[in-house]
């Protein structure tokens, strides 16, 4: 691999040897496609997936710019993490830039009440 990709793995590699999810405070991990964003919160401990939401989803219904639809996945998966119990998460940007759409869906997820 060349380019951004290896780039980001990368990056990827180093941001994962930091920070891991625990049960007591688990990892909210952000993937953007062209398309859409995606956000889970997982235990790495466990290898589960706690909770999840995408902006392509059946159930997503904003509208709007990319950046919009990422605040609104952000809320989405705050609500449906604090449903589940979850309050305190460690933020896992996945070797994407802190800007733009990964930003949105982190003050999004701070407003629905994730803390980080």
């Amino acid at each position: 691999m060349t380019g951004k990709l290896s780039r980001r793995d990368r990056i990827k590699k180093g941001i994962r040897k930091r920070l891991s999810g625990s049960s007591e405070r688990p990892r909210l991990s952000v993937y953007r496609s062209n398309k859409g964003i995606y956000a889970q919160v997982i235990d790495d401990v466990t290898g589960k997936t706690l909770v999840s939401a995408s902006s392509l989803s059946k159930d997503f219904n904003a509208k709007g710019t990319k950046s919009e639809q990422s605040a609104a996945v952000g809320k989405l998966v705050a609500e449906k993490a604090v449903a589940a119990g979850i309050k305190d998460v460690v933020f896992d940007r996945n070797g994407y830039l802190y800007h733009g759409r990964v930003k949105s869906l982190a003050e999004g997820a701070r407003e629905g009440g994730l803390n980080f």
